[in-house]
């Protein structure tokens, strides 16, 4: 992304994280402005983003300028369930991507299903557990509900981390338990056989829709190997699906958008079942991959946004919703 940033209208101080949670300056000079070749590493890499001296989180980013806009290009927990959208609320800090409430809502796959159920929009049946107690009649309750095949993951985590797919009642408790290593709270949700369509979501009060693009995995399912491991999944822009197909799939994402409480961008993915049910949402990620071979910039791309005017689009949506919310009453009264 840094590549692609034109250093003629933007200056930018890069801070990168370590895997222990401490933050980096890191030096990008070298990388504004120059598009990386594909396949190469860039400011996202464990090492780069630790080879710079340690910086205190409130100074990195705080009193930077009114005219600054932080891109929180992070996965998962404290990046994107609304940790670190609270910490910049805090700071007074104009940032890109969904608020507090909207990045938190999204990322919780059981309060999203919650949601979203309340607006109307289909997806797989589901069961959820909560908190870490048993469920001595799980099995009865997902055979009554959808059956086996079914998938097990942890309510809050990202890119695939922690879940299983359980093929039968044998292997479902050691299912629950890799999940709860991540989250206390536990989603039991139906396999569904079909395609895996996503759609990009850009704009603020009037986001657009772009794509859908598909994902084809070269495993049993799009786990975390299938991703970033294996090498061999492959994506199609734009999807090959009838025309009505791709507008309800672009219809569906701009209402669970909305109803999320998203902002700036989301990458909203489904599945198109076999079944006959059509298009059931699947999960939104309100910050989804944004390398110029993501799916998200690649559909928007597709739709005729060049990179760098996602950028700019970016930029200007944090900046205007930063403004808006200093005017509210209960922040310029003190």
């Amino acid at each position: 992304m840094i590549g692609s940033v034109d250093p003629q209208r933007y200056a930018v101080t890069a801070v990168g994280i370590d895997r222990g949670g401490q933050w980096h300056s890191v030096d990008v000079t070298d990388l504004v402005g120059r598009p990386a070749a594909v396949g190469s590493g860039g400011v996202d890499d464990p090492g780069l983003a630790a080879a710079g001296p340690v910086v205190e989180p409130a100074t990195a980013v705080g009193g930077i300028g009114s005219d600054a806009v932080v891109l929180p290009l992070l996965h998962g927990p404290f990046g994107e369930d609304g940790a670190m959208q609270g910490l910049l609320e805090m700071l007074d800090v104009a940032y890109v991507g969904s608020g507090v409430l909207g990045s938190a809502l999204a990322m919780d796959k059981a309060m999203a299903k919650t949601v979203c159920a309340a607006a109307g929009i289909p997806q797989a049946r589901h069961l959820v557990l909560m908190g870490s107690r048993s469920d001595g009649a799980l099995i009865a309750r997902i055979e009554a509900a959808f059956g086996f095949p079914c998938f097990v993951k942890p309510a809050n985590m990202g890119s695939s981390v922690g879940v299983s797919r359980v093929a039968d009642a044998t292997t479902l408790a050691a299912a629950v338990a890799e999940a709860r290593r991540f989250d206390p709270v536990v989603v039991v949700e139906e396999a569904i056989t079909g395609r895996e369509l996503e759609v990009a979501v850009l704009g603020g009060d009037e986001p657009e829709a772009f794509g859908p693009g598909e994902v084809i995995a070269d495993a049993e399912f799009y786990d975390y190997s299938a991703k970033y491991l294996s090498g061999g999944s492959r994506t199609v822009i734009p999807a090959e699906v009838p025309p009505g197909v791709a507008a309800a799939a672009r219809r569906l994402a701009l209402e669970a958008f909305d109803v999320l409480r998203c902002e700036g961008l989301a990458r909203c993915d489904f599945f198109l079942a076999d079944d006959g049910r059509g298009l059931l949402l699947n999960e939104v990620n309100t910050m989804p991959g944004f390398t110029p071979i993501s799916m998200f910039p690649m559909m928007a791309i597709d739709g005729g946004v060049p990179y760098p005017a996602i950028i700019d689009r970016l930029v200007e949506l944090a900046l205007l919703r930063h403004h808006r919310r200093g005017a509210l009453a209960h922040r310029s009264s003190g």
